[in-house]
């Protein structure tokens, strides 16, 4: 496993694992493949949102949910934010909020 995952604060981390069972068993079963292949795994399991920022799609019984992350340089995989779609569109404020820790990761890790 070449790549490293390492979250934005330990409240990313803890909503990650307290998402619902199949959405967090989907979130595992992507990230092993991301520490073993990289960070893109492709639709539908990722998407680019444009300017570095990317998000990892997950779907269960339960619902949807949505992981965002970055990468930086030493094949690092940073988890940004996370949150249950209840729309069909990805919320403006969740969106918001992932580009903005992405902003202050890539600034301390310039």
């Amino acid at each position: 496993m070449d790549f490293e995952i390492t979250y934005y604060s330990t409240t990313v981390q803890e909503q990650i694992v307290e998402l619902p069972d199949t959405l967090a068993a989907r979130y595992i079963v992507l990230t092993r493949r991301m520490l073993a292949v990289g960070p893109n795994l492709g639709e539908p399991h990722t998407k680019s949102m444009r300017s570095g920022l990317f998000e990892l799609r997950l779907k269960g019984a339960e619902g949807i949910a949505r992981v965002f992350y970055c990468t930086l340089i030493g094949k690092r995989i940073v988890m940004l934010h996370s949150f249950v779609k209840k729309t069909e569109r990805t919320p403006k404020r969740e969106l918001e909020l992932a580009q903005s820790r992405m902003k202050e990761i890539k600034r301390e890790n310039a």
